[in-house]
């Protein structure tokens, strides 16, 4: 993603944090979602009610316990994600990804908005055979939709996820200037109005 003037310098490699997302025994399950810049992704999904976390990161790629700087060269094949825990009871995951899919560019095969190469593509990570057919579903509403263009946007198996460095977590509330700045300057709601219409998430009408 494009780093704003004054924002922080890029952090030390991380230290050890993989996991692999999965369902856990109560009505607490977790998703992992790629949707471009992290930043925006974690501060749209965090609002919803039923979410317990939103923590951002990387997954998918190859290079184990990967730096930003390493991720955001595009060598890694990681993307910026985010690891949605989420109750279920509250919030199906459904209608969880129906706001996902609202909250990106689901016809970009080459990033999302401003920022471009293959560590901002979209994705749905999924860990159980249950997850994988509701992606699949929303995916084909979404494609039905959309049916004049193809959908960019695949339904992946898990992979390990890295938590991405402090200075990125909450950058929304942390850093709300260069946060807002950044938005507006990568065009992100004004595609999604041109994308989706009316359609938006209540988080994007905002």
């Amino acid at each position: 993603m494009l780093l704003v003037p004054g924002s922080a310098n890029l952090a030390a490699p991380l230290q050890e944090n993989s996991t692999t997302p999965g369902e856990n025994p109560d009505s607490t399950e977790t998703i992992v979602l790629a949707g471009g810049c992290f930043w925006c992704l974690e501060s749209d999904l965090e609002k919803l009610p039923g979410v317990v976390e939103a923590v951002s990161g990387y997954s998918g790629g190859h290079v184990a316990n990967p730096s930003y700087r390493q991720v955001s060269s595009g060598n890694t094949g990681h993307r910026e994600v985010v690891e949605v825990t989420f109750d279920s009871r509250i919030l199906p995951l459904e209608d969880l990804l129906q706001v996902f899919w609202r909250n990106i560019d689901p016809l970009d095969h080459g990033g999302q908005f401003c920022d471009r190469g293959e560590q901002y593509t979209s994705a749905i990570f999924v860990t159980t055979p249950q997850q994988r057919e509701v992606a699949e579903a929303s995916l084909d509403a979404v494609q039905a939709q959309l049916a004049d263009q193809p959908i960019a946007t695949p339904v992946l198996p898990a992979s390990p996820f890295y938590s991405a460095e402090d200075y990125h977590q909450n950058y929304a509330k942390t850093n709300s200037l260069r946060y807002n700045y950044y938005r507006w300057r990568c065009g992100r709601d004004q595609r999604l109005k041109q994308v989706w219409g009316d359609t938006m998430s209540g988080s994007e009408k905002a």
